[in-house]
Parts: structure tokens; C-alpha cells; sequence
């Protein structure tokens, strides 16, 4: 690839600049050489050099306007807010129509968080500029600055209309669309911009990103095949593909798209999950364990890895592995009550009772309010003859289910076993009100209360109301 010419004596300028400092003779450069090489090293994170360049350039020009401008951009870098102030007003005397003096002055007010400010310096700018994209994307950024979402998506709208190449100003329209849950009017002004601009990948890609929002997911692939056939090695918009794909159970096509992220960069653990799960759902489990097995390899610390492993063996019905791979997702993350939840219903199929009473109590710790774990948690208590801590455990989930009659007819069964026969028939009572037909439960959960002629003698006189 040729260089142009431009960049050639930009290349140039750095190298004799770099050349210079190495054997510290004083070389000459003209001030716009100067800026370049300045904001060059600004950009790379040299600071230092930038400084050391800036000594030299303003010993050899003293009046250039555009270097004491690089100055001040250098003063907010570090900070040095006043000295930066005082500054520029000593350059607005001389030059009151620069624009880059407002952009600057507008900079500080934005560092003290004086946003509105900064935008009416912006504005003053727009009037001398001749770079109405540079600046309307500013004063964008500042409206997000002040959680203006609307005010700086007309912003970042006038900035590409100026210049619809403007990558940054792009996403950030697409952002305040989304942010506004504007996402049918943000899909209706991606399409007149690829329009004006139909080779933008990434135009093409937040299309999709849109689409795939709204559940379009047909017209979210279509976006991204043009973004991958406008650029083959767009690695984000074959991943969003493939999970479109997945979503209308395409889940050849879907693998395909997974395959393609492996081959553009090193394989990811979410590529490699993914594949595995559309393996699964194929009904090819040979080669859905092979991938949740490299997901893991590739990132062994990511716990959905395991839980994909563990929710395998868990339909395979082969608890011990499963119970294995659980553990190795709770040595991740032990405060997550689903994870919890898979240890206590493993522990429950292998009879584990006192495990699985754990891991149901741990879910609830950990937030899990679902009636079946309450309820399952309760029954493994009655099993191991803790009536007591049954009874509190409902109590609770009475709280989260007030008129529940499962928790009703539990809580009448335990007050029985414990011969509290006024509690008992008041819970009863409430259970048979809520679901009068559900009254078998006594006769599953709690075989010797059920066989009680007083119990049978309750429910017959309930039924005759």
C-alpha cells in the first residue's frame, strides 16, 4: 500500500524530530510540523515527549496562535485549569473569531462540570468554524454530559449530517435512541442513513443490533449479512448473527456464524458455549460436551461454562457428574441461588437429603422466592423430622404467598404431626378454602395425619358448606 504524500512527511517530520533528540542538535520545523508531532505524542500517551517537543517549538515560533492552542490543550491534560484560562484570554484578545479558543474555553467548563456553559461556547464556536462536525459532536457530548438525551441525539444527528463518515457519532445516535426506547425510530433513521451511506459496516451492524432488539430477527440477519459481506472479518456482526440464528432455532446457520468469530480471532468461551448449546439442541451431545468442555478449558473461571456441563449430565440423568461440575460453578460463585438450586435438586435425586436441604436454603439466602423452592425445601425438612424448622420455613413463604394453598395444607400436616390441632385446623381451613380439591396433599405429604377420623371428619364437614 502506498503512503500519500501527506503522510509521508508526516513520517518524516517524526523520524527527524526523533532523530534530533538522539543527537541533540537543533533542528528547524515549521509550526503546523510541530503541532503534528505534538498531538502525536499526545495521542500515544507520551507525554513527556509532547512536553519536550512543545519547549522546543515554542522557543522556535513564540507567536503561533496554534502552538500556545496545543499548549492549552496540554495544560487541561494535566489539570492546570487557571493557568490554561489565563492563556486563552490572552489569545481571544488577539484572535476573538478562532474557533479553537471557544472549543478550548468550552473544554475547561466541561473539566469544572459547568456543561450548559460549555455548550453556549460551543454554539459561539459554530459561527467561526468550518468544521460543523467536530463541534456539533462536542456539544452532543456535552448534552449527555447533563443526561440531556434528546437535545444530544439532534446533536449527534446535525454532526452526521456534516459528516456522515463520523464512526463515533454514529453510535452514540444509536445510543441515545435506545436509551430513549426509541428503537422503531432509531431503526427508521438507520435506514435513511445507509441510504446516504450504504457501505457503512457499521451502520449495517447497529441496523441489526435494532432489529434483533425488537425480535425482527429475519430483517436483524439480513443487516448483518451486509455488514460481514462489507467487511468478511466484522468478528461483532457475525457473533450477533449467529445468536439471531439461535433465536429462530437455526441452529446449523448459527454454528456456522460461531465458527466464523473462532476463525477471525482466538476462540472465545461464549463462542464456544453457544456452539455447544446448538450441538444439544441438534441432538448431537457428543460434540455439545466437546464444546462446553473447551469452554471451560478456554476459560476456566467462567462459571456458566460449568453449569452448561452440569445441566447435560443433569439430562442425562447422571447426577454424580453433574453434582462434580456444580461444584466447580459454586467455587466461582457461591452466592447465585440457581446454581444453588441445581446443587440441592442434584443432591435430592441421589437422596442426599441433608445436601439438598442446604442448597435449597442457601437459594432462598441468596434470593430465590419461587414457590417450588420453598416447597421443596419444606419437604426434604419434614423428611429429615424438622417439623419445627418446616413450620418457620413456610411462615416465611406464607409472606411472599399468602394464599397459597400448597404452603396452607403443608402448614396444616406439620401443626397436626405436632398435635397443635388449633393451628392445624386453622391452616386447614385456609387450604380448603383456596383449593378444596387439593386435599389429597395430606394424604401424599402426610399419610398418618390424613388417616386421622378427625381430619376425615374436617375436610367431609368443610365439603358440605
Amino acid at each position: 500500500m502506498q503512503l500519500s504524500n501527506e503522510e509521508e512527511d508526516y513520517n518524516l517530520s517524526l523520524s527527524k524530530f526523533e532523530s534530533m533528540l538522539k543527537t541533540n542538535k537543533v533542528l528547524f520545523f515549521d509550526s503546523e510540523e510541530f503541532e503534528e508531532i505534538i498531538l502525536h505524542y499526545l495521542d500515544m500517551g507520551k507525554a513527556a515527549l509532547a512536553k519536550k517537543a512543545l519547549k522546543l517549538a515554542l522557543e522556535q515560533h513564540p507567536k503561533s496562535t496554534g502552538l500556545k492552542l496545543v499548549q492549552v490543550e496540554m495544560l487541561v491534560y494535566d489539570d492546570k485549569l487557571e493557568l490554561a484560562e489565563k492563556l486563552l484570554n490572552e489569545l481571544y484578545a488577539i484572535e476573538p473569531t478562532n474557533e479553537e479558543i471557544y472549543i478550548q474555553k468550552a473544554n475547561i467548563c466541561s473539566k469544572r462540570d459547568q456543561h450548559e456553559k460549555a455548550v453556549e461556547l460551543l454554539q459561539t464556536a459554530l459561527k467561526y468554524t468550518d468544521d460543523y462536525a467536530d463541534v456539533y459532536n462536542l456539544i452532543g457530548m456535552e448534552y449527555l454530559f447533563m443526561d440531556n438525551l434528546e437535545l444530544a441525539k439532534e446533536s449527534f444527528i446535525k454532526c452526521l449530517e456534516e459528516d456522515l463518515e463520523d464512526q463515533s457519532a454514529l453510535y452514540n445516535v444509536v445510543y441515545c435512541f435506545e436509551f430513549l426506547d426509541q428503537n422503531q425510530e432509531a431503526i427508521t433513521y438507520l435506514n435513511k442513513y445507509i441510504d446516504k451511506n450504504p457501505y457503512s459496516e457499521i451502520a449495517w451492524h447497529q441496523l441489526g443490533r435494532l432489529h434483533y432488539g425488537v425480535k425482527e430477527y429475519e430483517n436483524a440477519i439480513r443487516a448483518f449479512d451486509y455488514a460481514t459481506l462489507i467487511d468478511d472479518e466484522f468478528l461483532g456482526a457475525f457473533m450477533e448473527k449467529a445468536k439471531a440464528f439461535e433465536r429462530l432455532k437455526k441452529y446449523e446457520k448459527a454454528i456456522e456464524s460461531y465458527s466464523r468469530t473462532i476463525e477471525l480471532d482466538d476462540a472465545t468461551s461464549y463462542a464456544l458455549l453457544r456452539m455447544g448449546k446448538c450441538y444439544e439442541r441438534l441432538g448431537n451431545k457428543a460434540l455439545a460436551l466437546k464444546y462446553f468442555n473447551q469452554t471451560v478449558h478456554e476459560d476456566p473461571l467462567l462459571d456458566k461454562g460449568w453449569i452448561a456441563i452440569t445441566d447435560f449430565y443433569v439430562r442425562q440423568k447422571n447426577y454424580q457428574k453433574a453434582l462434580f461440575y456444580v461444584n466447580k460453578a459454586l467455587a466461582i460463585d457461591n452466592q447465585n441461588r440457581l446454581y444453588w438450586k441445581r446443587f440441592a435438586t442434584i443432591n435430592k435425586q441421589m437422596n442426599f437429603f441433608e445436601e439438598a436441604e442446604f442448597g435449597y436454603r442457601k437459594a432462598v439466602e441468596f434470593g430465590d422466592t419461587e414457590l417450588d423452592t420453598w416447597l421443596f425445601w419444606v419437604d426434604i425438612l419434614q423428611f429429615l423430622g424438622e417439623f419445627e424448622s418446616a413450620i418457620q420455613t413456610l411462615l416465611q413463604a406464607s409472606e411472599y404467598f399468602p394464599e397459597e394453598n400448597e404452603v396452607e395444607y403443608r402448614l396444616a400436616g406439620l401443626y397436626f404431626m405436632l398435635t397443635d390441632n388449633t393451628k392445624a385446623k386453622f391452616h386447614l381451613s385456609n387450604a380448603l378454602r383456596l383449593n378444596f380439591d387439593n386435599y389429597i396433599l395430606l394424604e401424599d405429604l402426610f399419610p398418618v395425619v390424613w388417616a386421622k377420623k378427625m381430619v376425615q371428619n374436617y375436610i367431609a364437614k368443610h365439603k358440605k358448606k
